[in-house]
């Protein structure tokens, strides 16, 4: 009987190594909640194509369409509808976006922006110098 403990042996130590390694997974990193050089989350899931969206009339007069956009919520896109916003004197919407760096997926939230344009006290446009 001295000759099947050898294989007892070897047969519950692979057993019993299996067991423990079959609580390990290996994931791909996912980097989600970095903030960076202005973009709010570094990814390497593509958004999906823009949803298509009926823009009603504006609420008032002058407003504008600020467009829905793809966002992450850390774990997956999730759509972000698009919403009437007033506008801001000087200022210009520059729209949410994603933008890709090798085989990582950039978002850069929409925002108001200065326009390049400058206005005086009177209302008449003057061009900043460069």
């Amino acid at each position: 009987m001295k000759t099947h403990r050898p294989h007892r042996i070897v047969l519950l130590a692979a057993a019993l190594s299996s067991l423990a390694l079959s609580g390990c997974v290996v994931t791909a990193s996912t980097p989600s909640h970095v903030r960076h050089g202005g973009y709010d989350h570094v990814i390497v899931v593509p958004p999906p194509p823009p949803q298509y969206e009926v823009v009603h009339v504006a609420p008032q007069p002058g407003y504008i369409w600020i467009g829905g956009y793809w966002g992450w919520n850390g774990r997956a896109h999730h759509w972000v509808p698009g919403r009437w916003d007033a506008p801001r004197h000087g200022h210009r919407w520059e729209p949410h976006r994603w933008e890709q760096h090798g085989k990582e997926w950039r978002e850069r939230p929409g925002r108001w922006e200065r326009d390049d344009r400058a206005h005086d006290r009177d209302g008449r446009e003057r061009h900043r110098r460069g």
